[in-house]
């Protein structure tokens, strides 16, 4: 699940997503197609506009990609009471190999998205540390930490990446680290994958096949990376940020080839990444479709809220008319223009979307009522407001307060410019 902590002492937001013990299987019927949900920041309107940007817009959460290679490294310390790493080859420098071949792996998953800027000259190579709590919040670095305890490990959680982006032109998470360039650019991303756990085991694609009880390791990786690079949750049954994990010693999706190296994504991972990371040359992804969800009776709205004019936490899907595909899908519900702050109007925007001869969509809105409830886009929901609730000292024209999602409606759809 997504969720929010506390602000620290430095004015970032700090989120944690992570990936859950379980799948759902015998629901019946067609699975439903719900949304992947991008996580934001709003900036600290208190501080001038040189270092607030002078708008309470939320903007979306995601890495520096355009500059110096992202920063990566992993933690070689593994534990060995009990081993919960397995792996084909039982060397001590062949275990490290087999572990970082499905690092390495589950990386290039992202950087093979065609239409997306993030390649993998975008990423430095690969380092490693022997420290066993490599995974620190404060230190600028993205790390991979096998055996690293954290209280997030809760019951059902097998990993998580907790993120800590900027809400001010200018941050520093520490002397001597970069400067944010952006709001919501990401300072620091760290996955934990549960360390020390007879009961949850992970295997490289190599040891899988004889290790039937063990959770495939490039699986957790590649969900976990989408995090790490900003996407939230998807609804999307086959989508690799769906937010529960695969059965145990099966992997989610096709492997990863040489000739398709996105192959374990769906079209819904492969759009949210074009969103956050978009190629300036790509031509073949240009598409957008925008307008809004209305209650098919006003009376319906929240009579509290007079600030909430359409239907707010409905997942807009966008379906290939021909093939029936799930390409896209946002959550639908707020805008923002100008300096903000966020409007809930029920509002959506889906964006990059594949163009071309013949190509055509349908479109549909569905409530978030499960399999994947609002609870598991909680971070993308909370990221829109602030107020003087949260935050001591806020100015009132920059203020909102998010509405609750609505889960019960009938809607109509009113199309936009």
């Amino acid at each position: 699940m997504n969720r929010r902590a506390s602000r620290g002492s430095k004015s970032q937001a700090l989120l944690a997503a992570a990936l859950l013990l379980g799948h759902l299987l015998g629901l019946g019927g067609a699975p439903r197609a719900l949304a992947y949900a991008l996580n934001y920041t709003v900036a600290d309107m208190r501080q001038p506009v040189s270092v607030s940007g002078g708008t309470a817009c939320p903007q979306p959460n995601r890495l520096l990609a355009a500059a110096a290679p992202i920063n990566r490294r992993w933690s070689i310390s593994l534990g060995t009471t009990p081993v919960t790493i397995l792996t084909l080859d039982q060397t001590a420098g062949g275990r490290l190999s087999e572990i970082e071949n499905a690092i390495l792996q589950s990386f290039a998953v992202w950087t093979g998205v065609p239409g997306s800027a993030l390649r993998s000259t975008s990423l430095a190579p690969l380092a490693r540390t022997a420290a066993q709590t490599a995974c620190s919040a404060s230190d600028g670095l993205n790390s991979i930490c096998f055996d690293q305890s954290d209280a997030a490990f809760a019951p059902g959680v097998l990993a998580f990446t907790r993120v800590i982006t900027a809400d001010t032109i200018g941050e520093q998470l520490a002397p001597g680290t970069a400067p944010s360039s952006f709001i919501g650019q990401i300072l620091d991303a760290d996955i934990l994958v549960r360390p020390g756990d007879a009961d949850s085991t992970f295997a490289t694609p190599q040891a899988l096949p004889s290790q039937p009880s063990a959770y495939d390791l490039e699986s957790v990786l590649m969900h976990e990376l989408g995090h790490f690079f900003g996407s939230g949750h998807s609804g999307v049954w086959s989508a690799m940020m769906y937010p529960f994990v695969p059965p145990r010693g099966e992997f989610l999706a096709d492997r990863p080839s040489a000739q398709q190296p996105d192959a374990p994504l769906a079209d819904d991972d492969r759009t949210a990444l074009r969103v956050l990371y978009p190629d300036p040359a790509d031509a073949a992804n240009i598409g957008s479709i925008r307008g809004r969800v209305l209650p098919a009776n006003p009376l319906s709205l929240p009579a509290a809220r007079p600030d909430v004019s359409g239907v707010f936490g409905a997942q807009v899907v966008a379906v290939d008319a021909a093939t029936g595909a799930v390409i896209a899908a946002t959550l639908a519900g707020w805008s923002c223009g100008d300096s903000g702050p966020a409007q809930f109007d029920g509002s959506f925007h889906l964006d990059r979307l594949p163009v071309g001869a013949g190509r055509s969509y349908n479109i549909y809105a569905e409530p978030l009522d499960g399999p994947v409830d609002a609870g598991e886009i909680q971070s993308s929901i909370v990221g829109l407001c602030r107020n003087g609730q949260t935050d001591g000292g806020w100015p009132a024209p920059f203020a909102c307060t998010v509405p609750d999602v609505m889960t019960n409606f009938t809607t109509r759809f009113r199309p936009g410019n």
